[in-house]
């Protein structure tokens, strides 16, 4: 699942302008032109980070963020406001913003903040900003791949299965509770052609898999990194390891 963005924001012109940014970075966009509306998306949606407004048609800036502080308490908020004095930003941040950009901005820099307040996020709750398990390495900020060093191309549902494959790596994750994270499908089919494709772009040899595994019958798992290799080397007489589930 792509990481989701509340964009809180009344004026449309700065809305299309970070809705096109955004997206072309591999964020999901939500957007709420006053503080009603998004308060009441932040109850009903699965949101990953705020970028607030200040200056809002209905309620003050200030009293939304701390809205959204004690129902969210570890929401990555970052203020994007016209105001630059010191006592507008000191007020935004003691009131539990993570960053603070004025306007006008450069959509860089702002990305920049976003990923830094994404790490954070990612610290707090225990999970590597940046993931590696043997020749894979997942940046989970900047939503890059590599393998062996070298950046691999996911398409965008091949990444959001290794992303919750990742940020569950050692625990086994049902066909069912993979399908519910990503998609609306119930094919089990579905699934299994996704693990295929991304075991043909991570793994040394996709028939016999080191890092994303099959728990047959049940569904898949990814190696964490403290996990001993799911196949080392055979000692003389040994027979090899059974290759992956056939379709998956």
């Amino acid at each position: 699942m792509r990481p989701s963005i509340l964009v809180i924001e009344d004026d449309p012109p700065i809305r299309k302008l970070l809705r096109m940014g955004l997206a072309t970075q591999g964020y999901a966009i939500l957007e709420a032109p006053d503080g009603r509306s998004a308060l009441d998306l932040l109850a009903r949606e699965s949101v990953e980070l705020v970028i607030l407004d200040l200056g809002l048609p209905d309620m003050r800036g200030h009293d939304l963020l701390r809205a959204i502080r004690a129902s969210h308490p570890g929401l990555p908020v970052v203020v994007l406001s016209s105001r630059d004095d010191e006592p507008g930003k000191v007020e935004a941040l003691d009131h539990g913003a993570d960053d603070y950009v004025t306007k006008p901005f450069g959509m860089a820099e702002l990305l920049a903040r976003l990923r830094a307040a994404l790490r954070h996020q990612l610290a707090a709750q225990g999970e590597r900003p940046v993931f590696g398990v043997d020749r894979l390495s997942v940046d989970l900020v900047r939503r890059i791949v590599r393998v062996d060093g070298a950046e691999v191309k996911l398409t965008p549902r091949e990444y959001d299965f290794l992303r919750v494959l990742v940020l569950n790596a050692g625990k086994v994750m049902t066909h069912a509770q993979l399908m519910h994270a990503v998609s609306t499908s119930s094919d089990p089919q579905y699934l299994r052609v996704y693990m295929r494709q991304l075991r043909q772009k991570l793994e040394a040899d996709p028939e016999r898999p080191r890092i994303l595994l099959t728990e047959t019958g049940i569904g898949y798992r990814l190696r964490a990194p403290d996990d001993e290799p799911a196949h080392g080397p055979r000692a003389p007489g040994e027979a090899a390891p059974p290759p992956a589930e056939s379709g998956a």
